[in-house]
């Protein structure tokens, strides 16, 4: 049995999540019923991560498992997009080591949230639209500390069921791109609606709601009541997968 890694990206909007889920589409029902009408064969595809509903992903890595020869790469990538719908594009497949794992062998991710501070009827699908200043010096004080933090409960959904709340970040920062503000953070892992809390409690600090102070006794509180409101899926991105080089590198920019 070969095993195959896809790369590919998707805009959220449309979409129940990346996850399979009985009340609406998701991005992996979508890409599994592709690749099983192309080759003829059911065909399920394990995801990186599993985004929540109406978040995006420029950059998305899954595996698919197939046991019969089949045309290039190429012409699989190109025949697939046929299939697909306007809002999911697969960029390669390559075939990768049978115990190569696009979720449990990934070391690193890392996603952006991006938020207006404009009305923009071009974005406002693609970014949350800040209806308030902030004060993006402050908000930068406040993410410095993350790296700094491994236990996240207080930025983790209830009922999350996870076996652990740690996380390793590696680096979180916000920049300013004219009239977007975009928050940078990767991470060995990230708990269910983890950046989104983030976010939304990060500009609680920027707005003056919140002290530094503030958000450091909201990290060690490990408490998710203690958190601001998670900001709205819009405006966030998976934009990078990373993986060892003996698995799997990545071949897209």
């Amino acid at each position: 049995m070969a095993r195959h890694f896809l790369e590919l990206a998707y805009l959220g909007t449309n979409f129940h999540g990346w996850q399979r889920q009985p009340n609406g589409v998701s991005v992996q029902q979508v890409l599994e019923e592709g690749l099983s009408t192309l080759l003829q064969q059911e065909v399920a595809v394990t995801g990186a991560g599993r985004t929540d509903a109406g978040v995006h992903a420029r950059y998305m890595v899954a595996h698919f498992d197939w046991d019969r020869p089949f045309m290039s790469m190429q012409k699989l990538v190109q025949k697939l997009n046929r299939f697909l719908p306007r809002d999911i594009v697969v960029y390669s497949a390559s075939e990768v080591p049978p115990d190569a794992h696009s979720r449990f062998d990934a070391v690193a991710r890392r996603y952006e949230y991006h938020a207006s501070t404009v009305k923009d009827p071009f974005s406002q699908l693609l970014a949350t639209r800040l209806r308030f200043s902030v004060h993006v010096q402050r908000m930068n004080e406040a993410a410095a500390l993350l790296p700094q933090c491994s236990d996240f409960t207080s930025f983790s959904k209830l009922g999350g069921n996870n076996k652990t709340n740690i996380c390793k970040v590696q680096e979180a920062y916000w920049e300013e791109r004219g009239t977007l503000l975009v928050f940078h953070i990767e991470a060995d892992r990230f708990l269910r609606n983890m950046v989104r809390a983030l976010v939304g409690t990060l500009l609680d600090v920027g707005r003056g709601k919140l002290r530094v102070e503030d958000f450091a006794a909201i990290i060690t509180a490990c408490d998710r009541g203690a958190a601001g409101t998670s900001a709205p899926a819009e405006g966030l991105y998976l934009v990078d997968v990373r993986y060892p080089e003996a698995v799997f590198k990545r071949s897209v920019s």
